[in-house]
């Protein structure tokens, strides 16, 4: 993840994410508490990515796990609770694998001794690396807390490129930890000690401060298919689930969360579109004690008309006028219909009890980027309606 500038509040946050993502390639970030619940769904979006993207399989298991021992050590060594920075995980795609960064609050004392092993581990070649991995598991000396050097090892041994990071202090004997390496899908790298400039960690906890700023719990961006959005739904379920969210307001999130995935996959242009011109995006944030849903994908620009008419349309609707609708809809449904009509909209319109926020940004003469947004108002089991 390369420096990148930003005015943290003169930019609307979906269209900054948006642009940070699409620049810097990032396919998911996720913000939060790392924990044994969601580590399984995030590991297994990454995998469902891999198979999509025709990764081939022992890329898929170097990768797999390279980011398991990074959530292991994540959970395990962490030092974050009391502290607002928090953890957080991103993939993002090169040009012949991923790269997946993780951030992580750590003690200073912890950061020196990392530091010591890491620099060790980078400087070693495979053969080195290898004969220092069975002496470890000989004496078991190098595997205390502070360092995870085991795993450290692993690391290198599976994805074969260095492991770089960074150590950013926090104050109060605090350090902010990024870990990030590539794994390419053409096989191992070579890990050695050549000359190599230092790696600069500062923009991912930039990003991470920006997400703080803004509450911003996950973002996704990426060709949108049925198990990648199931996924999706699964974090989200356990970020929400985490922070003792209200069941009904969980159950809300969670419903209209698939109403906005099936929408994006409704306008999808193709995979070769959405790689030109701009992958889909889903985000999840808490504002102003709402939980606050976004979507974005690309669609053919011929259909901007149509549907800017329906939403006007279901926006002006009552709840009444709503309910009467979505039954219209549903009723006029038969067994050959493909399309489900407006009732997709019409329903996020009616568990949110409120308005759908969008934009549209013409790309080219072919296409333009459609921003839905929809928000639930967390009242913790309260009935009152959600007035925008």
């Amino acid at each position: 993840m390369p420096l990148y500038s930003y005015d943290f509040f003169s930019m609307d946050i979906t269209t900054t994410i948006r642009d940070i993502t699409r620049r810097e390639r990032l396919m998911f970030v996720f913000r939060g508490e790392i924990t044994e619940k969601n580590s399984l769904p995030l590991l297994t979006l990454l995998e469902n990515e891999m198979k999509e993207d025709s990764f081939d399989l022992s890329g898929r298991k170097r990768l797999f796990m390279y980011v398991l021992e990074s959530l292991q050590n994540i959970v395990k060594h962490g030092d974050h609770k009391g502290h607002a920075v928090m953890p957080l995980v991103s993939y993002s795609k090169t040009d012949d694998g991923y790269t997946v960064t993780t951030g992580n609050v750590i003690t200073e004392a912890q950061s020196g001794k990392l530091r010591e092993k890491l620099e060790k581990v980078n400087f070693l070649e495979v053969p080195e690396i290898k004969a220092l991995y069975g002496q470890i598991l000989e004496t078991s000396g190098f595997s205390d807390k502070g360092g995870a050097g085991l795993g450290l090892l692993e690391m290198a041994l599976k994805t074969g490129n260095r492991l770089d990071f960074d150590f950013i202090p926090l104050g109060g004997g605090l350090s902010y930890f990024v870990l990030s390496t590539t794994v390419d899908s053409s096989g191992p790298g070579k890990t050695n000690g050549s000359p190599r400039s230092r790696y600069d960690g500062s923009p991912v906890l930039e990003f991470e401060r920006l997400m703080a700023a803004n509450n911003v719990h996950m973002t996704w961006s990426g060709h949108i298919t049925s198990v990648i959005g199931d996924e999706v739904l699964s974090i989200t379920e356990a970020r929400l689930s985490d922070e003792d969210v209200d069941a009904r307001i969980r159950r809300k999130v969670l419903n209209i969360m698939v109403e906005i995935l099936e929408n994006v996959s409704k306008y999808n242009p193709g995979k070769e579109a959405e790689d030109n011109y701009g992958l889909p995006l889903a985000m999840v944030r808490l504002e102003d004690g709402r939980f606050v849903l976004t979507s974005g994908n690309l669609m053919p620009g011929l259909m901007i008309g149509e549907l800017k008419q329906k939403i006007d349309d279901i926006n002006s609707f009552s709840q009444d006028e709503l309910k009467t609708l979505f039954y219209a809809s549903l009723s006029a449904q038969s067994i050959e219909t493909d399309s489900t009509g407006n009732m997709g909209l019409i329903s996020m319109a009616r568990k949110s009890r409120g308005k759908l926020e969008y934009q549209f940004e013409k790309v080219n003469e072919e296409y333009a980027y459609f921003m839905l947004t929809v928000q639930v108002e967390d009242t913790n089991g309260s009935p009152e309606a959600l007035q925008i």
